[in-house]
């Protein structure tokens, strides 16, 4: 199977080509049996594909001998490069740090439990050559409790899918493919590495799913609970303002605004006309109170929703962050 030279699919000037074909980005957290193995089983793949790389693992506050392991095996191995974060600062972040380090031309991203399998690397490379900028993993045979983490995690998909509009069967899946360029236009926080496919998406990315494999967890506990599901459904929320209102928030709180004010001044109105030609009391209905909150709340939303403008207009400027991303340029130059 030829492997790609993997080039960029935007115009030469956009960024500078990076040095390496390849860097895997691994977060490890509490996983002291499974570095080395992990480790090893993606050398192993990757050289397959004859491929200049590296292997980024960024312990993410580990307690249990982690950062120890990583940092005996960074000694030993050229293509290791192990990262110690002060403190426990959650997925996100470790992938955050890991993708700022990455210095190749595509960027791998699995989980450090060894529940996916590295030799499905080869297999991710050559779905993006086909012209795609983001290949996610989808675990079709989930070796995972049913209740705990593959119900919920069905749900999630379905919810997710929905609100973004990019489908996928496994949101979750951290065996995931992308084109370093991609990378460098998305900022992350909280818990947003699980909606990378719907912040590329918002960037005009190319996506695709394989199957992947999946392993049961030979080694310590999972890091994922049922309280995670809270934090999810708030980023959720953030990513659907992103992807419907990022360059255009007056859109949302000025047109709820425009409604507020609207329905409180037509009460407004009408309480009016009651009190003035029909001579009765409107200090003691409900209507005049209702009318009072939906006009001050138009105020403020109408407010908020400018205030809003223009910070979303000094970050795009002052960050000098297009609102449009150029796929290619054919013709002169």
């Amino acid at each position: 199977m030829p492997y790609p030279s993997i080039e960029s699919h935007n115009h030469p000037s956009v960024i500078d080509p990076p040095q390496l074909d390849l860097s895997i980005v691994v977060p490890i957290y509490n996983e002291a049996e499974s570095v080395e193995t992990l480790v090893s089983a993606i050398a192993d793949s990757v050289q397959e594909t004859h491929l200049n790389y590296e292997i980024i693992c960024i312990d993410d506050g580990s307690k249990d001998g982690s950062t120890k392991v990583l940092t005996n095996l960074a000694r030993r191995r050229t293509d290791l490069k192990a990262v110690i974060l002060r403190r426990n600062y959650g997925q996100t972040a470790a992938m955050a740090a890991g993708f700022e380090l990455a210095a190749g031309k595509v960027i791998i991203t699995l989980d450090g439990d060894l529940q996916n399998d590295p030799a499905d690397i080869p297999m991710l490379l050559a779905k993006l050559e086909e012209g795609y900028d983001l290949v996610s993993g989808w675990r079709k045979n989930r070796q995972d409790a049913a209740l705990t983490r593959l119900l919920p995690s069905k749900i999630a998909n379905i919810i997710i899918a929905k609100v973004t509009g990019v489908v996928l069967h496994d949101y979750g899946c951290s065996l995931k493919a992308y084109r370093a360029e991609l990378i460098a236009d998305m900022n992350l926080y909280g818990e947003l590495h699980r909606f990378l496919p719907a912040l590329a998406y918002i960037e005009g990315a190319r996506i695709a799913e394989v199957p992947v494999r999946h392993h049961a967890r030979r080694f310590g506990q999972s890091k994922y609970g049922l309280g995670r599901t809270i934090r999810v459904v708030m980023d959720l929320m953030t990513v659907f303002f992103m992807k419907k209102f990022l360059t255009r928030p007056m859109h949302v709180f000025g047109l709820g605004g425009v409604i507020s004010l609207t329905a409180g001044v037509g009460m407004g109105i009408y309480l009016t006309i009651v009190k003035l030609f029909f001579e009765q009391n409107i200090g003691d209905r409900p209507l005049l109170i209702l009318a009072v909150l939906l006009i001050l709340t138009g105020v403020q939303l109408f407010c908020f929703g400018l205030v809003t403008e223009l910070l979303m207009r000094t970050y795009h400027e002052s960050q000098r962050r297009p609102i449009y991303r150029v796929r290619n340029v054919f013709g002169k130059q």
